[in-house]
């Protein structure tokens, strides 16, 4: 399955997630992004969520794009953490894309990221080569890596990889100065660049004057006309929407 051009967002949604993620499907979504990490998303409601689509829809698992991602011990709840703790980074790789298997109710992953770089480069090395392992068997099709805003620690994860990132999810923002290097890199490497937090992070250009100008021209929200500005810039957007008009939008 290709990746879909605008991804359905899931953190955050806790016991509304499996409703929304069916609601997200109804509206055209073919694309979902999740976490194996209790603390910010309900992966397993996600996976009812998905179950109920596709049969509701008559989808095959091959029509949809789904996402998720192995969350390092210091973005966990520690009181609710998916895998063994105190195990090896390995085997918490191993253990944490065994439940994510279990909770999306599948046998594959379209991509696996990591949701953002350890402690060391060494560290996490250490994940990627188990997450690597898990592309050998046909487990994940493929790997990326999220919450990575440094373009030489991302070069230098792309160039110790046996198999090279293909997605980079980012929030897109101001303050990073939209990751002008990073995603240039990306173009040259023929790597995604995902972002979220596309729309929260910048009201100044949802309100700014050109937006709000096409946005009157092409009959369309200013929401509209940022997303589509965004995909022609290369990127695929996610997004977390609870609103159905926002959806089918």
């Amino acid at each position: 399955m290709a990746m879909p051009p605008i991804m359905y967002g899931t953190a955050w949604k806790a016991e509304r997630t499996e409703a929304l993620v069916v609601q997200a499907l109804h509206a055209g979504f073919r694309g979902v992004d999740t976490a194996c990490q209790p603390k910010h998303y309900n992966e397993e409601g996600v996976g009812a969520g998905v179950r109920r689509g596709m049969e509701e829809l008559g989808l095959t698992r091959g029509e949809l794009f789904l996402q998720s991602k192995f969350t390092p011990l210091r973005g966990q709840d520690p009181n609710r953490v998916p895998y063994d703790k105190t195990a090896p980074i390995p085997t918490q790789v191993q253990q944490s894309i065994a439940a994510t298997l279990n909770n999306l109710q599948t046998d594959y992953v379209d991509a696996l990221l990591l949701h953002s770089p350890l402690s060391s480069h060494e560290e996490t090395m250490q994940a990627w080569r188990q997450l690597e392992e898990h592309v050998k068997t046909g487990v994940i099709r493929r790997l990326g890596i999220s919450n990575c805003y440094d373009p030489k620690m991302f070069q230098r994860l792309y160039n110790d990889a046996h198999v090279k990132p293909t997605v980079l999810q980012n929030r897109l923002y101001r303050d990073t100065g939209y990751d002008a290097e990073l995603r240039a890199l990306c173009r040259e490497r023929g790597i995604t660049y995902q972002s979220f937090w596309t729309l929260t992070a910048n009201p100044h250009i949802l309100a700014s004057a050109p937006v709000q100008a096409a946005a009157t021209r092409l009959g369309a929200t200013p929401a509209q006309v940022w997303f589509k500005f965004v995909s022609r810039a290369g990127c695929v957007p996610l997004t977390g929407t609870t609103s159905g008009a926002h959806m089918a939008e």
